[in-house]
């Protein structure tokens, strides 16, 4: 309860921020649908951007495994370059759907509460079938996206996992322990990739949506 009681301000004064945010953006023409629009895009960026960091570390695993000989420091502080780099992705991604998930919260719910100001009642009707089915798109959207989030954990688990193990064991026996690591990192992996790309394929769909 206490800890409630201490976290309840914060959240307060966040949705204030955000609802100042979102009247000084209106203001400028700038509405909560095309901050939507520019969220989804900005999160699509960073699951391909994460796709391709993800990719860039199972390389550098691959590197890793096959070492034969030379400076294994420089190859520990590569791979450990990898998953921090990994880490960061992730973050960047979980912020990037927070951001969405705020945004589609106030849109829809200034949505419904508007629909009591129409006069006309096929307008009225139509609007609240048309926020209807956005939901709907916006809910399926949603959870792929986390799913795709959720995807990145065991792959980031199982680097660091590896980076420390190396860390502490900078030797070729090191090397032998983190093959038989490979194929499992590499399957989830190949999981991580094509959730994020059945995200990137429905924010499209969603987007077309949104723009019609």
């Amino acid at each position: 309860m206490r800890s409630v009681l201490i976290l309840l301000p914060l959240l307060l004064g966040l949705t204030a921020c955000q609802s100042a945010y979102y009247s000084a953006m209106e203001k400028v023409g700038v509405h909560k649908r095309d901050i939507l629009v520019d969220r989804v895009e900005e999160a699509q960026q960073s699951q391909q951007e994460a796709q391709q960091q993800f990719t860039s570390a199972l390389e550098q695993f691959s590197t890793l495994i096959k070492f034969d000989g030379g400076d294994l420091q420089r190859v520990y502080e590569a791979t450990d370059s990898e998953y921090q780099a990994c880490s960061k992705a992730a973050e960047d991604v979980s912020a990037r759907i927070n951001s969405i998930e705020a945004v589609a919260d106030a849109l829809f719910a200034e949505w419904q509460d508007e629909l009591d100001q129409y006069s006309n009642a096929k307008l009225k009707q139509d609007s609240a079938k048309k926020l209807a089915d956005t939901k709907r798109q916006y809910t399926s959207l949603l959870k792929t996206m986390r799913r795709a989030e959720q995807s990145m954990q065991p792959v980031l688990a199982s680097l660091k996992d590896n980076t420390l193990y190396l860390k502490h064991n900078l030797n070729a026996k090191a090397i032998g322990a983190l093959k038989g690591e490979f194929s499992s990192v590499q399957r989830d992996i190949s999981r991580l990739i094509g959730d994020m790309n059945s995200a990137i394929t429905q924010s499209e769909q969603f987007l077309a949506t949104l723009k019609q």
